[in-house]
């Protein structure tokens, strides 16, 4: 395995990712789907709206670091010293 291969894989994973990240944001956020979510989870952990918002938006944010340190950082990395 060369770097070229894991440098176009890296960045192959951090499109998906940041793409699912943006959709999953626009879909809370903005109301898409964020009712249709709460009331799916809400029949198997009954919980406020306010708890759940502030869950999803946690999920959000955790997923956020997740991609910076586990796709963007490795593939800026090997660009760098490909």
């Amino acid at each position: 395995m060369n770097i070229d291969l894991l440098t176009q894989f890296f960045m192959w994973c951090t499109i998906l990712n940041v793409a699912f990240l943006v959709l999953s944001f626009l879909v809370v956020a903005f109301g898409f789907g964020g009712d249709f979510v709460y009331r799916m989870h809400g029949k198997f952990f009954p919980m406020p709206r306010e708890t759940f918002n502030a869950v999803i938006y946690s999920f959000i944010g955790m997923y956020k670091i997740f991609v910076f340190v586990f796709n963007i950082v490795p593939w800026i990395a090997l660009t760098i010293i490909g």
